[in-house]
C-alpha cells in the first residue's frame, strides 16, 4: 500500500461531514504530493466523484471551468447524493476565483450537495485568488515538505540523508546519485517554482535579481545578511525594498523566507534585517553545490544545515498551528528561533556543533521570563534530541 500522509485522512474526513460547509483547498510548494494526497483520499470516499485537471486541456478558461462544474451538478441530480468534485491546478483558468465564487454561491442558494476540493502547484497564485474574491467560503490545508518521519517510513532515510536530501518526495529515487539528485531539484522543482509560480504569476521588474536573491538566501540559510549586504554580494541592481518585495514572493512560493527579529513592538521586527530561511534543507544544500561529503566534514557548514532543518520543521508547523516564527538578538546575545502566538512564547536554541555567542537564552529570558526554553540538540540538562524533536515529539508551547 502505498504511503499516505496525515494529510489525506484530513481531507477524507472533512468531505465526509454530512454538511460540508465550505470549499477545501489544498496549498503548498510544488511537489510535495498535493494531487496524490487528493487521488488517495477519493479512493477512500464513499461519495461519487468528478476530478479534473486545468493542466489536461489545451486551453483551460471559465467555460471550460464552468463545463466541468455543471457536470459534477448533473451527478448530483443524477444520483440523489452528494458527489465531490476535484479541481487541480485551479491557477491556470484565468479568473478563476471569480467564476468559483459565482458557481459556490449559486450551489449554496440552490441547496446542491456539492463537496468542493481545489488545489494548484502554485502557492502564489492559489492565495490570491482566494484572498481576493473567497473570503470565508474555503479552508485551507497545507501540504508541507516531507518531515524526517515520513520520509524515513516512505523511503528509508537515515537521519543524515534526511537532513542533507530533505523533504521531497519526487527526489528520493535520485539519493544515491547526488549529481542526478542535484540536477532533479534544479530542473524540476527549483527553477519550474521561479519561472512558472512567481515570475508567471507576479511582476517582477527584474527576474535575475530575483534568482540571484533565492541562491544568495539559500546558501546562507540559517544566517543573517542586511540588505545593504546583500545588495553588496549582487551583481544585478536593486533596492533594499526590491528585494524585500522579492523575498515576500519567493516566501510564498514556499522557497526561501527572510525571519525578522522578535520584538513586542510590530514596526521594529518589520524593520530588521532578515535572517534567511530556506523552507526545506535540500534548497539550500542543492544551491551550494557541495557534497554530502564536504558537509559533513565541515563543522560550520553541518551547523547551518542542522539549524536550517531545525527552522523548516518549524516553519511547516507554524503554517498547520498557526504560530509566527521569529529570531532573537540584542547585542552580542541571540536566540536561534522565537515562536509566538497570541498566549505562547517559546525560545529556542538549537546545539548544531558550530561556534555560537553563548548567553543569549539567558538574556532572551530575562526579558522575557514567561517564555518556555527549548534546547535542541548538546548535552545540557534539560536539551531535547535532534531527532526526537524533528520527529514531532517535543511540545512546542
Amino acid at each position: 500500500m502505498a504511503f499516505q500522509r496525515d494529510i489525506v485522512s484530513v481531507l477524507a474526513e472533512r468531505v465526509a461531514e454530512p454538511n460540508m460547509m465550505l470549499m477545501q483547498v489544498v496549498v503548498g510548494p510544488r511537489q510535495t504530493g498535493k494531487s496524490t494526497a487528493i487521488a488517495q483520499m477519493l479512493e477512500t470516499c464513499s461519495f461519487p466523484s468528478h476530478s479534473v485537471s486545468a493542466d489536461d486541456v489545451l486551453t483551460p478558461n471559465e467555460e471550460w471551468l464552468s463545463t466541468e462544474w455543471q457536470q459534477a451538478r448533473n451527478m448530483v441530480q443524477k444520483h440523489g447524493d452528494a458527489v465531490v468534485l476535484v479541481v487541480d491546478e485551479i491557477q491556470k483558468v484565468p479568473q478563476w476565483a471569480n467564476v468559483v465564487k459565482g458557481l459556490w454561491d449559486a450551489d449554496r442558494r440552490n441547496g446542491l450537495a456539492l463537496k468542493v476540493v481545489l488545489s494548484g502547484s502554485s502557492a502564489l497564485l492559489v492565495r490570491k485568488g482566494l484572498e481576493d474574491s473567497l473570503a470565508g467560503r474555503f479552508e485551507l490545508l497545507h501540504s508541507t515538505h516531507w518531515s524526517w518521519k515520513e520520509c524515513e517510513e516512505a523511503f528509508g532515510y537515515s537521519f543524515d540523508d534526511y537532513l542533507f536530501f530533505g523533504g521531497y518526495p519526487g527526489a528520493a529515487p535520485f539519493v544515491a546519485d547526488e549529481k542526478r539528485w542535484r540536477s532533479y531539484m534544479r530542473e524540476a522543482i527549483i527553477e519550474p517554482t521561479i519561472s512558472k509560480d512567481v515570475l508567471e504569476g507576479e511582476v517582477v521588474r527584474k527576474p535575475a535579481l530575483l534568482r540571484a536573491l533565492f541562491e544568495l538566501g539559500a546558501q546562507f540559510s540559517a544566517q543573517e545578511l542586511s540588505y545593504n549586504k546583500i545588495l553588496g554580494q549582487l551583481t544585478e541592481a536593486g533596492n533594499t525594498t526590491t528585494l524585500a518585495h522579492y523575498l515576500d514572493l519567493l516566501d510564498k512560493a514556499g522557497m526561501l523566507r527572510g525571519l525578522q527579529k522578535y520584538s513586542d513592538k510590530a514596526l521594529m521586527s518589520r524593520k530588521s534585517s532578515p535572517r534567511f530561511l530556506a523552507y526545506d534543507t535540500s534548497l539550500m544544500v542543492a544551491s551550494t553545490g557541495y557534497t554530502k561529503e564536504v558537509f559533513r566534514g565541515d563543522s560550520a557548514r553541518w551547523g547551518h544545515v542542522v539549524e536550517s532543518a531545525v527552522g523548516a520543521y518549524l516553519l511547516a508547523q507554524s503554517k498547520k498551528e498557526g504560530f509566527s516564527v521569529h529570531w532573537w538578538r540584542q547585542g552580542v546575545y541571540e536566540v536561534d528561533f522565537v515562536l509566538s502566538d497570541s498566549q505562547n512564547l517559546a525560545a529556542i536554541e538549537v546545539k548544531s556543533g558550530r561556534t555560537k555567542s553563548q548567553g543569549g537564552m539567558a538574556k532572551f529570558l530575562e526579558k522575557y521570563p514567561h517564555a518556555r526554553r527549548i534546547v535542541v540538540g548538546g548535552a545540557a540538562a534539560g536539551a531535547v534530541d535532534l531527532q526526537s524533536f524533528l520527529a514531532g515529539e517535543v511540545p512546542l508551547f
